[in-house]
């Protein structure tokens, strides 16, 4: 598992000249270096360099931490080399176990020596086995406890290992050799599984010519298949009756004129090349006819060895296929590093980057976990349910997604991708642009703050389900802090563009993960300190959505807007000119729009940043059923200004605004800062037509502007008497209307002037004297104290033209001529209007 798990391991130290020399003497597979204690990862993929030197171990007690000061670590050089020397006695023992088993009943002196030798040895690496570090097949990280290496080896080849260990040989001849034992040799076998561990390392080493390494191991495979079944028939031959041993392949086999009935006294190396040419010619399924099963015992063994013959014949024929067509994994494997060891030769890469893609290389050659090329043919709805099965549970976790909706989730889940990342890696750094959003599901890594000065400041750790990354690329900002793998990592990218465009379509997920940026407290002060930046981002995103609505109200794309604001839109927000998105669908007249934000409870009377309402929106660009509609919603035209806005509407000669206006209530008597009425602007440029809606509206005729001008007088002042004459209706059917045409309510819209004469209208000229212009008061008494005071005479009555008496103040008109009837030794006055 450990060599499985393992990475491609550091570069050698020869210098970097370039050329096939140095790619010769590069040694890609050296198992990566293990010391990091811990690492989360999931069994599937955590693989890493780690270093020797590190070996945090947990402290149980005293004898345990004697014991941990010998723990090994794998990649140690002394333990490198006792692996090839166990290598060699695990040969010498694999090939001999089944000799021993079929040749031999008791071993002879010389090899009872070399056996227990051989015991010596492995004794003393079953003793290393309890001191052997290795990687948890669950977490894949470097295990240095003593307890738990023990457990591992106790579950593993623990009872095999040391049942192997017995002398057998010694047994079988203190039991009084009785067969039955002999057969526990063939536990010693376990050993071979040193013999295919080297031959796996030697694969992947390119400093070897692959089709060589591959080569000796089919030959290696197929001598020790034969070389057992050899050991077997010969086996099958001795353990028959010495009586019956004739009825054996051996014992009735005559070679030309050569005869084995006596065949136990023949040399050892001829009965062993007997047996392994029978075996050989049987697996080759040649059958010249000379050796043959003779027995039932050799006929069932020989068919059960061809029937195992043609399982290794397909198995060597097609090994043999694969080094031709050059098609399996490990020779994909081994030129890819080539090239890379080249590129990264002519380019002088450093030490460090090297480790790096060799390790991730071997990594990927080694693990199953780049879904990418095994689902790559799997259509994309079934890659998105499996993405999701494995993913979204740790999303669910995750702060920033907390109280998001599922469907958000959803989305984040099928777009995620796994990536391992090696202890001492940067994956983040400090000031730079980030385009990749990271989750944590295994592992340790650290938030580092660099200083100006160059000091380093850890200011947090991420573990399991937490995130980095989404700070600036949600806030738009340079990365604030770098990122370091402390242990083995396995992370779930998601890159910017798709995170941009799930937030863009889930406003208010995307809102409630700027909100859990602010709250997380693991970003500390920091974190705090971006607050404002944040904060800032999440006003622009709501006034970015508000354009978003109000564009589709404006293009009056219905279906979009409702999906918008399924999606948590808010449709009363407003854009940065203050308008709702019923101010621009009423402005374009569309009323099914405009009926669904109506019932959307949009404010139907919420004015923009010029004052304007969704019902002046509608009244300004002519259409007339929305503002109907609004209207009967209880829309109100609530005009700013309205005495500008309809006196430029008079002045622009729109007589249908001001139609519309007049119709949804707007104040016909509205006056401008000079205080002119729409009436005033309509009778000065003469038009005739917007005067008479305006009268027909209520406007009055009476009202003076800043400088005491009526409507009346702006007419008269232009000289069009149509203008005039229709005023001057206007003006009288007003003075009627007014209640018991009191004089008040006159004196509040006009005020009148008159001349005073003091003389009699039908007296002398020579007695004619100029006059005095004068307000008219509210009576006619004050209007004889007035005229006696500045003439300075004394009078009882004032008479009209005609020389009627006026006895009433009321009954005198604006410019009216007035004569002051003086006493006898005063002379007559007389009044002439201006």
């Amino acid at each position: 598992m450990a060599h499985g798990a393992a990475a491609a391991a550091a570069a050698s130290g020869a210098p970097e000249s370039g050329g096939d020399r140095l790619m010769e003497i590069e040694f890609e597979v050296e198992e990566i270096r293990e010391g990091i204690q811990a690492s989360r990862g999931s069994r599937l993929a955590l693989l890493a360099r780690e270093f020797p030197a590190i070996r945090p171990l947990r402290r149980r007690g005293s004898s345990e931490e004697l014991l941990s000061q010998f723990v090994i670590h794998p990649d140690n050089r002394l333990y490198q080399l006792w692996i090839h020397f166990i290598l060699i006695w695990a040969v010498y023992s694999s090939f001999f176990t089944p000799m021993e088993f079929g040749f031999f009943r008791g071993l002879p002196r010389n090899l009872l020596f070399l056996d227990i030798a051989g015991q010596g040895v492995f004794f003393a690496d079953f003793i290393v086995q309890f001191l052997v570090a290795y990687r948890d097949p669950h977490t894949y990280r470097m295990v240095y406890n003593p307890s738990a290496i023990a457990i591992r080896y106790f579950r593993s080849c623990f009872v095999v290992d040391f049942l192997s260990l017995f002398p057998w040989d010694l047994i079988y001849k203190v039991c009084g050799r009785k067969e039955q034992l002999r057969y526990l040799l063939w536990i010693r076998l376990c050993r071979v599984r040193k013999v295919t561990d080297f031959f796996q390392k030697m694969e992947k080493d390119i400093r070897i010519n692959y089709l060589f390494t591959r080569i000796v191991k089919l030959i290696a495979v197929e001598l020790y298949c034969t070389h057992t079944a050899a050991c077997i028939f010969y086996y099958l031959a001795t353990t028959f009756p010495e009586s019956k041993e004739g009825y054996t392949w051996i014992g009735s086999l005559t070679l030309g004129e050569y005869n084995y009935t006596n065949f136990r006294e023949i040399n050892f190396w001829r009965r062993y090349l007997t047996s392994l040419y029978f075996a050989i010619v049987t697996m080759a399924t040649v059958g010249y006819g000379d050796i043959h099963a003779v027995n039932m015992r050799e006929m069932v063994f020989t068919m059960i060895f061809v029937s195992f013959d043609m399982i290794l014949g397909a198995y060597l024929i097609g090994n043999m296929t694969a080094l031709i067509v050059k098609g399996s994994k490990t020779e994909r494997f081994r030129d890819k590093m080539k090239d890379l060891i080249k590129y990264m030769n002519r380019n002088r890469l450093g030490k460090d980057i090297r480790d790096q893609i060799k390790g991730h290389v071997r990594l990927q050659y080694e693990s199953s976990y780049t879904e990418a090329s095994v689902l790559q043919d799997i259509p994309v709805s079934i890659r998105a349910k499996i993405s999701e099965d494995l993913y979204k549970p740790y999303i669910e976790t995750i702060h920033l997604f907390k109280g998001c909706s599922s469907e958000f989730i959803h989305q984040i889940a099928i777009r995620l991708q796994e990536e391992f990342f090696l202890p001492g890696e940067v994956i983040l750094e400090q000031g730079n642009a980030v385009d990749q959003l990271y989750f944590v599901c295994d592992g340790i890594l650290e938030c580092v703050g660099i200083g100006e000065d160059g000091t380093e400041e850890t200011v947090l750790q991420f573990e399991r389900n937490s995130s980095f990354g989404e700070i600036a690329i949600l806030c738009n900002i340079p990365q604030p802090f770098s990122v370091r793998v402390c242990e083995l990592c396995r992370l779930l990218r998601l890159d910017r563009q798709s995170f941009t465009n799930i937030l863009e379509v889930y406003f208010v997920d995307a809102r409630t993960a700027l909100n859990n940026v602010l709250e997380g407290s693991e970003y500390n002060t920091r974190i705090k300190q971006l607050e404002s930046d944040i904060t800032l981002h999440i006003e622009r995103q709501e006034a970015e959505l508000a354009l978003k609505v109000n564009s589709a109200a404006s293009h009056g794309d219905l279906n979009h807007l409702k999906s918008l604001i399924r999606a948590g839109a808010d449709p009363k927000k407003t854009d940065y000119d203050g308008r709702s998105p019923l101010h621009l669908a009423a402005s374009r007249g569309y009323e099914n729009m405009v009926l669904f934000l109506i019932h959307e409870c949009v404010d139907i009377n919420i004015p923009d940043k010029y004052g304007n309402t969704p019902l002046l929106e509608a009244i300004k660009n002519k259409h007339d059923r929305v503002a109907s509609l609004l209207f009967s919603k209880g829309a109100k035209l609530c005009l700013s200004d309205a005495g500008s806005q309809l006196c430029a509407a008079v002045a622009r000669g729109d007589a249908g605004f001001m139609k519309r206006v007049l119709s949804y209530g707007a104040d016909p008597n509205s006056k401008d800062y000079d205080h002119h009425t729409p009436l005033h602007i309509a009778a000065g440029e003469g038009l005739y037509l917007i005067a008479e809606v305006l009268l027909q509206a209520g406007a009055s005729v009476l009202v003076e502007d800043r400088w005491g001008m009526t409507p009346l007088d702006e007419a008269r002042k232009r000289g069009s008497s149509s203008i005039i004459k229709l005023l001057e209706d206007a003006e009288c059917e007003e003075l009627i209307k007014l209640p018991n045409r009191s004089r008040d309510i006159r004196e509040k819209t006009q005020r009148y002037k008159c001349t005073v004469f003091p003389y009699h209208p039908w007296g002398p000229r020579d007695e004619r004297r100029e006059g005095i212009v004068i307000w008219v008061p509210r009576t006619i008494e004050e209007l004889i104290r007035s005229a006696e005071e500045l003439l300075e005479c004394s009078a009882s009555c004032i008479l009209s033209e005609d020389g009627g008496k006026i006895l009433d103040a009321d009954l005198i008109s604006d410019g009216q001529s007035l004569y002051l009837r003086v006493d006898s030794h005063s002379s007559t006055s007389s009044t002439k209007v201006n």
